[in-house]
C-alpha cells in the first residue's frame, strides 16, 4: 500500500512538473516576470516545495532567493532595498524562501526589530506590493501552516539526521516555545497584507507530499499559458485555499 502511494505521488508530481515546464517556457518567451513568496512556520516544508517546483525548470531563468541575516550596511538601508535587488527581470521566475515578511514574523517574535519597525513595515508593504504588480510583476504569496505536534516531530527529525542538522538554528529552537506569539504575528500579518492585487494563499502542510502537489496545481492553474492540460486537477480546497479572515480559527493554534 505504501509503495503504491509513493508511486502515485511520483507519477502525479511528474505530470505537474511537465505542466510547470510548459508554463515556464511561456514566461520566458513573453518576457514575463513572476515572483512567488513562500512564508510559513519553521519546518513547514518551504524548502521541499520549492525544490520540486524548480527541479526541471531552466536554471538560467529561475532563481531561488533565501537571504541571510542583513549586514551592518543593510541594516541601515531602506528595509525593502536588499529585496528589490532580487526581484525578477524580464523572463525570470523568482522564488523567495522567506521574504520581506520576516519583519512581521520572525524578526518581530524574536525581537530582532522593534514593534514600531514592524508596524511601519505593515503600513508600507501593501503599497510596495501594489507598485510591483502595477509594474507588471505577477506576485503569488503562499503561507504554509502546520500543527504544533507536526512541527515538533519535524524539528526533532532534523536534529537526528546528519544531513539536515545544518537547518537547525536558534530561531528554530525557539519556534515551539514561542508558538503562540508566532500565531498572533501570523494572524496580524495575514489580516493586514491580504489584498485583491496580492492575496495570500494558505497551505495546510501537515502532509508534505499532498501540500507539494497542491501548491504546484495552484501554480499551474494561476499561470496563464497555452496548451494547458485540462485534465490537471485543481488544488484541493481543504489543503490550498485563499485566505479569509473568518477562517483564521481553523489555522494551527
Amino acid at each position: 500500500m505504501a509503495a503504491a502511494r509513493a508511486e502515485s505521488y511520483k507519477s502525479e508530481l511528474r505530470r505537474l512538473q511537465i505542466e510547470l515546464v510548459k508554463a515556464h517556457r511561456h514566461i520566458i518567451a513573453h518576457g514575463r516576470r513572476l515572483l512567488v513568496i513562500f512564508e510559513g512556520r519553521d519546518a513547514s516544508g518551504k524548502d521541499g516545495a520549492i525544490k520540486r517546483i524548480v527541479e526541471h525548470l531552466s536554471p538560467r531563468d529561475v532563481r531561488v532567493v533565501a537571504l541571510g541575516k542583513p549586514s551592518d550596511r543593510e541594516q541601515g538601508q531602506w528595509y525593502f532595498e536588499r529585496f528589490v535587488a532580487q526581484l525578477p527581470g524580464a523572463s525570470e521566475f523568482v522564488l523567495f524562501n522567506r521574504s520581506w515578511y520576516n519583519r512581521a514574523g520572525v524578526e518581530r517574535v524574536m525581537r530582532f526589530c522593534t514593534q514600531a519597525q514592524s508596524d511601519a513595515f505593515l503600513r508600507a508593504v501593501v503599497p510596495f506590493e501594489r507598485m510591483l504588480v502595477q509594474a507588471g510583476v505577477q506576485l503569488f504569496k503562499y503561507y504554509l501552516d502546520i500543527s504544533r505536534d507536526e512541527q515538533r516531530r519535524r524539528l526533532q527529525a532534523r536534529t537526528r539526521n546528519p544531513l539536515t542538522q545544518w537547518k537547525n538554528s536558534a530561531v528554530d529552537e525557539a519556534a515551539l516555545a514561542r508558538w503562540d506569539e508566532y500565531s498572533r504575528a501570523r494572524d496580524k500579518m495575514l489580516r493586514r497584507t491580504h489584498t485583491r492585487s496580492s492575496p495570500w494563499v494558505i497551505v495546510q502542510a501537515d502532509d508534505k507530499k499532498r501540500a507539494r502537489l497542491n501548491i504546484i496545481r495552484d501554480l499551474v492553474w494561476r499561470i496563464e499559458h497555452p496548451g494547458k492540460d485540462p485534465a490537471i486537477p485543481h488544488p484541493d480546497e481543504r489543503i490550498v485555499f485563499a485566505f479569509q479572515a473568518k477562517r483564521l480559527p481553523t489555522l494551527a493554534r
